[in-house]
């Protein structure tokens, strides 16, 4: 199974509360973001993982370059306008089978990250969404499911029906990139507005609850992200 990694975005909100390295090589307990993804996929069978960062982030490309020495990483070095056209820029390596796709700063326990690979792997559904009912995004998505837990509609706003949000963890057959195409060549932008369509064209899409997932916008967020991973070591030792 292929992975990826959208890590294209200049980290300006960590930049202005004064974070010295960039978002992806923030570390968390000590381990470097993005390695710690990598790692994790790896644990999961990754066969690839494809990476896409800006062209500013000079220390990313030389961290990254060291990795690749061990691990099958592939690396896209390029500026986009929206996290949907970055997915678009790595959907070449990600053609051959069913793949998992999330940003760099997507933080949550890997035993629910595991059953959650395994499922979709196992699945003949479209594509798995990580949802939670964990709320602490600035512009959460909201999803609408039936009750089988298949979506019915990703919202901007809020509405007591929806129980949950988008965690920011995509798993998607290929066929899903044709869709892609379509949203690019007709000017949309946004990874919201791809998965809109996806319901739109009638994919099947399903989603999976994970208790908790954290984004790290702020600096007050990596505090948070550490006692959550320190919640989830102390539990499951």
């Amino acid at each position: 199974m292929n992975f990826a990694i959208i890590a294209a975005g200049e980290g300006s909100r960590l930049k202005q509360e004064g974070a010295t390295v960039s978002k992806p090589l923030t570390l968390l307990n000590g381990d470097v973001m993005i390695e710690r993804l990598i790692r994790i996929f790896m644990k999961n069978g990754a066969s690839s993982i494809s990476i896409i960062i800006n062209e500013k982030d000079d220390k990313l490309k030389k961290f990254l370059r060291h990795l690749q020495e061990n691990w099958p990483i592939n690396v896209v070095i390029k500026s986009t306008t929206s996290s949907m056209h970055s997915f678009f820029e790595l959907s070449p390596f990600l053609k051959s089978g069913k793949f998992c796709l999330t940003t760099v700063d997507t933080i949550f326990r890997e035993d629910e990250f595991e059953t959650f690979i395994n499922a979709f792997k196992e699945s003949d559904e479209d594509g798995y969404m990580a949802v939670t009912d964990y709320i602490d995004d600035e512009k959460p998505l909201y999803v609408s499911t039936d009750k089988s837990l298949h979506i019915t509609g990703f919202h901007d706003s809020y509405s007591p029906e929806y129980r949950y949000v988008s965690g920011g963890i995509y798993c998607l057959k290929p066929k899903s990139i044709e869709i892609l195409k379509k949203c690019v060549a007709n000017q949309m932008s946004r990874m919201r507005n791809f998965q809109r369509q996806l319901i739109a064209e009638n994919f099947s899409l399903k989603a999976y609850p994970f208790s908790k997932i954290l984004d790290v916008d702020h600096v007050s967020d990596i505090k948070k992200a550490e006692e959550f991973l320190n919640q989830v070591s102390n539990t499951t030792e």
